[in-house]
């Protein structure tokens, strides 16, 4: 009886081993896309929802996001609570939102991103925010960090 738990638990042992996972390293690939590659009507989009969001910092009022123009877990992330509190953080350190100036555009197999060096009226401010586009054309995400110099660099070494 014995002799049979464990030949069953050997058996289960086995049958339970994790599976490798390949993953296409074209799907990290980041690639610098040239000026005439540009879609501008989908970089006048990305420009205008980063600016608008920035803009909320300002004043303190912001327009939702609509189906058309994001996918459901930006409009369900992008809420006037989370805005404001970020928005308070940025005000006292970095001033007023002035302007966004693209620095660059670059595409993943999937999606295509649009890299703005965000310009406040506190000269310590350097800041940058990146507005994620998909194949559908919305919004897949936005994301604000510290501005990165060395970030074409790096995608060389890719």
């Amino acid at each position: 009886m014995k002799k049979a738990g464990l030949i069953i638990c050997l058996l289960l042992l086995i049958g339970c081993k994790s599976k490798i996972v390949s993953r296409d390293t074209e799907d990290l690939k980041i690639k610098k896309v040239s000026g005439a590659e540009i879609n501008s009507s989908q970089q006048q989009k990305a420009y205008d929802l980063g600016k608008r969001v920035l803009l909320t910092c300002n004043t303190s009022k912001f327009k939702p996001f609509n189906e058309t123009e994001v996918t459901k877990s930006v409009m369900e992330n992008t809420t006037e609570e989370r805005l404001t509190k970020t928005c308070q953080r940025f005000r006292q350190y970095y001033g007023s939102f002035i302007d966004l100036k693209l620095d660059g555009v670059y595409k993943t197999k999937h999606e295509v991103i649009y890299r703005y060096h965000a310009l406040y009226t506190k000269k310590v401010a350097n800041k940058e925010l990146r507005i994620f586009v998909n194949d559908e054309n919305l919004i897949s995400a936005i994301k604000s960090m510290d501005w990165d110099e060395k970030f074409d660099a790096k995608l060389t070494n890719q």
